[in-house]
């Protein structure tokens, strides 16, 4: 067999890659992959890949060049690259850094898109829906542009297909001096670790206009606060921090006091129940965008731009609700760092968090941390349960979003849980879940307390507590502990049902369980779903970003009282 036919890659002039898992060389391909490529698709043996204009616009501003990417198609290939997907990296990352924005020298309130190409610019000049954000035309290679449409302008070129390297600076916002501790106040010595540190550099870019706008893409327990952490006492700036939560808004507190020279005194909570703003001030997603009726105005929106804040951090930029992309448009003078696990949108926003945020910075494959000990090795399971006999029926004559729900509260997953239990009961377990009424079941059936919505934040936390020091050792637990909670010691997660097809929700459950472990266990995560359902279906999208990240899931077979495992 001649060495080509050995190569790992068929990449297809539909712009997808298939990718051979079997291959020796699948873990090498994976991980240059995933620099310019989006997974689509899982299954057993072959991977598919597919070549976006945002994930080549994510590598080309990570000094990606496309000759590098065309040459490693190249080598891999096991037939002819098509032409026209040349073409389409070269065309695509080339656009990349052909507009830039930049600050006009003589008036303050305005700034500069240009471009060495005169075509170009003529051509933007006379699209549509760019008109509303252009002011006049300088000359061949230059517009002028109000400042207050640049974050607009960045959105609107990004939809047409012209992404924008803007260098039109930023406010340094009110100075704070802020330094790392070398001991934290918890006595432990801390310090950064080397991808951190990286991460950090790109982001700053040495103060320059090149840096200071972006996301860093790290897993869950690889320390994305402490990225946060250490940017901030790169810039020494005012600072607003935003979450998913208020229990994040306590974490996030309790890590700047223990890991930081700042005092009480300089952190301030923006939430409903505190709302003060001090030189660094954390609050929520849901604060932020809360009115009494839809046709009000946000209020709370002024938060923004009552203060001088040299830094907004976006914690989980993936979950940006769009009413901040509208506040984020009109803030583009502040540095803006998003974090994240996953870009991964499933309300096809990828490209404002692009243009708004900025582009992906950094990102490492989970692996990766995952051999040096920096995540804890993790085993995910998928345990299929069949519908009873009973509910066939009902489940075959009900419409399709009323199926996903009855085959998601199959009754027999709560016999899977059980013996899932039994075998992990000197462990410390989470059992995550999408139904209220399904986890109300549970939590009664296992004897374990219950987190919702309905659960008072200071409840909350008084069982994160109890939890942590193995006072409790099953926690069941809704959608609301899908982000910002630190649980070191959880190592198993069973995840009984799901926002439907969600890739987000399923990286991020499995984050919960990620943080190292003081004892060298591994972390097993758990997926119940029921066999030949659109709940399988469902868990089998989720499941695509995990699988992207080398996280292979091993299916067992549950017929009631035992698990017959058969790798697929």
């Amino acid at each position: 067999m001649g060495a080509e036919s050995q190569k790992p890659l068929i990449i297809q002039s539909d712009q997808t890659i298939l990718v051979e898992v079997n291959n020796p060389l699948y873990f090498e391909v994976r991980d240059r992959l995933l620099t310019f490529a989006e997974l689509e698709k899982s299954p057993e043996f072959i991977h598919t890949y597919r070549i976006t204009p945002i994930s080549l616009w994510n590598a080309a501003s990570a000094k990606i060049n496309s000759d590098q990417i065309v040459n490693f198609l190249h080598h891999y290939s096991r037939y002819p690259v098509p032409q026209n997907i040349e073409y389409l990296i070269k065309d695509q990352m080339s656009r990349y850094g052909k507009l830039q924005l930049t600050q006009h020298k003589l008036k303050f309130d305005f700034l500069v898109l240009s471009s060495d190409d005169a075509l170009l610019i003529e051509e933007i000049w006379n699209i549509r829906a760019i008109q509303p954000f252009l002011t006049q035309r300088i000359d061949e290679q230059q517009l002028l542009i109000q400042k207050f449409h640049r974050g607009r302008l960045k959105q609107a070129l990004a939809k047409v297909g012209y992404p924008v390297e803007d260098l039109a600076g930023y406010i340094d916002g009110d100075p704070l001096r802020i330094v790392l501790r070398e001991m934290s106040l918890a006595g432990k010595p801390f310090s950064l670790r080397n991808y951190q540190q990286e991460s950090m550099d790109i982001f700053y870019a040495g103060g320059t206009e090149r840096g200071g706008s972006g996301t860093i893409v790290l897993p869950c327990g690889a320390g994305k606060t402490m990225v946060g952490m250490g940017i901030m006492s790169l810039l020494n700036s005012h600072t607003l921090i935003i979450v998913t939560n208020i229990t994040a808004v306590h974490q996030w507190r309790q890590e700047l006091l223990d890991k930081t020279d700042l005092t009480d005194a300089l952190i301030g909570e923006y939430t409903g129940e505190r709302k003060v703003i001090l030189p660094v001030t954390i609050t929520t997603y849901q604060m932020i965008t809360h009115r009494r009726r839809k046709e009000d105005d946000f209020r709370h929106f002024k938060i923004f731009t009552s203060h001088n804040w040299g830094l907004i951090i976006y914690d989980e930029v993936h979950l940006l609700p769009a009413p901040v992309f509208r506040v984020t448009s009109e803030i583009q003078a502040r540095r803006r760092l998003g974090l994240t696990a996953t870009l991964v949108r499933e309300d096809g926003h990828e490209s404002d968090v692009f243009s708004l945020i900025g582009p992906k910075k950094y990102d490492i494959p989970w692996k990766d941390l995952e051999r040096r000990g920096w995540i804890a090795k993790a085993e995910c399971i998928e345990i299929r349960c069949d519908l009873p006999e009973e509910l066939r029926y009902e489940y075959a004559t009900l419409p399709l979003r009323r199926k996903y729900r009855l085959a998601a509260e199959n009754p027999e997953k709560f016999k899977a849980v059980q013996v899932l239990l039994k075998k992990h009961k000197n462990d410390q377990i989470l059992i995550i879940g999408h139904y209220i009424q399904q986890l109300r079941k549970i939590a009664q059936m296992v004897k374990a307390p219950l987190i919702t919505g309905q659960v008072t934040n200071a409840e909350r936390d008084t069982l994160y507590d109890q939890f942590r020091r193995s006072l409790i050792p099953i926690l069941v637990v809704s959608k609301v502990a899908n982000f910002a909670i630190d649980l070191p010691d959880a190592n198993v997660a069973i995840q009984i049902s799901g926002t439907f097809g969600s890739r987000q929700e399923e990286a991020q459950r499995l984050g919960r369980i990620l943080r190292p472990k003081e004892n060298g266990k591994p972390a097993t995560f758990y997926s119940v779903v029921t066999k030949n359902s659109r709940d399988q279906d469902f868990s089998t999208h989720r499941q695509l970003f995990l699988t992207e990240q080398g996280y292979k899931y091993i299916i067992h077979a549950f017929d009631g009282q035992t698990m017959d495992i058969s790798y697929l």
